[in-house]
């Protein structure tokens, strides 16, 4: 539901849209991905565009399956190095059970790295304004919940940084520009940044 927005502007620029639900608190990473997987198989080539979390779903399923047809590949405000606001959350009973299943994918340490051939874009927002401020502050340029360095990837081809939110994101006309301009040319426009 929250992609909604963004899929009516892609849609509305000739783009056929499907999107997945995925349950993150419920169902850990992997039982996510493979259902992305078994999704993806039956569309043919399609690009792929998550949020967030589920971003992470996306690139656990692509990374997994190399028969899947990609085309594109583009991420927003994924926490791919982990992310200090929820690890900061996790640290209360309420938190961990808000972030259930998807706990351990916002720790540090993972490695972020892409290796499909296929072009990867990322998109990281640096207005800071979310719930992730709400128990201090973040360091660097974020977007309220992740950081711009947590959302860098090895192996990305294209990188912008806009002036949104975390949760803005989805319903910013600037980014849904941006991620037009990539999913059609590989690139962002000079002036993303």
């Amino acid at each position: 539901m929250v992609m909604t927005p963004l899929a009516a502007r892609l849609a509305r620029a000739g783009y056929h849209c499907h999107l997945y639900d995925y349950a993150g608190r419920e169902r850990p990473l992997a039982a996510n991905a493979e259902r992305l997987v078994q999704f993806a198989r039956h569309l043919g080539p399609a690009h792929f565009v998550g949020h967030s979390l589920g971003g992470l779903v996306v690139l656990a399923a692509l990374n997994s399956d190399p028969r899947i047809a990609v085309e594109r590949v583009a991420l927003l405000g994924t926490p791919a190095r982990g992310c200090l606001a929820a690890r900061r959350l996790a640290k209360y009973g309420f938190g961990r059970w808000l972030l259930g299943e998807s706990e351990a994918l916002w720790r540090e340490g993972r490695a972020a790295r892409w290796t499909r051939p296929e072009q990867l874009g990322v998109i990281a927002g640096t207005f800071p304004f979310g719930l992730g401020r709400t128990f201090g502050r973040l360091p660097g340029a974020n977007d309220g919940v992740v950081c711009v360095e947590e959302a860098q990837i090895d192996g990305m081809t294209a990188f912008a940084a806009l002036p949104v939110s975390h949760s803005a994101m989805l319903l910013s006309a600037r980014v849904a520009l941006n991620l037009r301009a990539f999913l059609e040319t590989g690139r962002f426009p000079a002036h993303a940044y």
